[in-house]
């Protein structure tokens, strides 16, 4: 199988030269576009997952020989959840190379958080399949770069540190409120509200109940933040 030239463009992009192409297409096959003759994403991101959270345990237990689980466990977190797993998708113009059906190409799908996060973990067990963990490890490690030294000691979800805010000033902790629910059974999209008791109050939509009420509390602490 040939690689189109966008995708051996990606290849660069990314440092690494698939032996078998056939991974880096299934990589960025988005279940929308899947048939019985074009297999999706959806199991190399079951793997990716699993690969990135092992590289990213030894890459913080190296970097800090010192540190007690409860000091690794949030910068853990804060380098493996899907907001930052779409940035770096994000730095290496993953959105642009991805095969999206109808539907979500017209819903702004190569922009997607929830889809870039999950697109880079299925690039990643490509990597891992095609040239195995050595290979998936360098990769990781390449395109997370900087934020593996940087991540801050005390990192912490967005609803958690909505949470802290309001604690600090005796409020009581955020309510996250359903606001709208659309799209089939099986790909359902939600809004969430995340408000306070002092009124202030942000939404975010998402293709899950756990990332839309992240999107919201992100929202609501940059509010907080500019208004301040």
């Amino acid at each position: 199988m040939k690689l189109s030239g966008e995708l051996k463009a990606f290849e660069g992009r990314i440092g690494h030269h698939f032996a078998a192409p056939e991974l880096l297409n299934r990589a960025v096959t988005h279940a929308s576009m899947s048939s019985a003759n074009r297999d999706d994403n959806q199991r190399l991101e079951f793997l990716g997952d699993r690969v990135l959270g092992l590289v990213m345990a030894e890459a913080l237990l190296a970097l800090d020989p010192g540190a007690t689980e409860g000091q690794l466990a949030p910068r853990f977190n804060a380098l493996v959840r899907k907001e930052t797993c779409a940035d770096v998708a994000r730095d290496i113009d993953l959105g642009t190379v991805l095969k999206l059906g109808r539907s979500e190409m017209l819903s702004g799908g190569r922009r997607k958080q929830a889809l870039l996060g999950d697109a880079i973990e299925a690039v990643i067990a490509a990597v891992y399949l095609d040239g195995g963990f050595d290979a998936a490890k360098g990769l990781v490690l390449r395109l997370w770069g900087g934020r593996i030294e940087t991540v801050e000691e005390d990192a912490r979800d967005a609803k958690t540190a909505l949470q802290e805010w309001a604690q600090a000033r005796k409020l009581a902790p955020p309510k996250y409120v359903t606001t709208a629910r659309s799209g089939p059974d099986h790909a359902p999209v939600f809004t969430i509200a995340a408000r306070l008791d002092n009124g202030a109050e942000a939404s975010a939509t998402a293709p899950s109940k756990r990332a839309a009420e992240q999107a919201a509390a992100t929202s609501l602490l940059a509010q907080l933040e500019k208004n301040k």
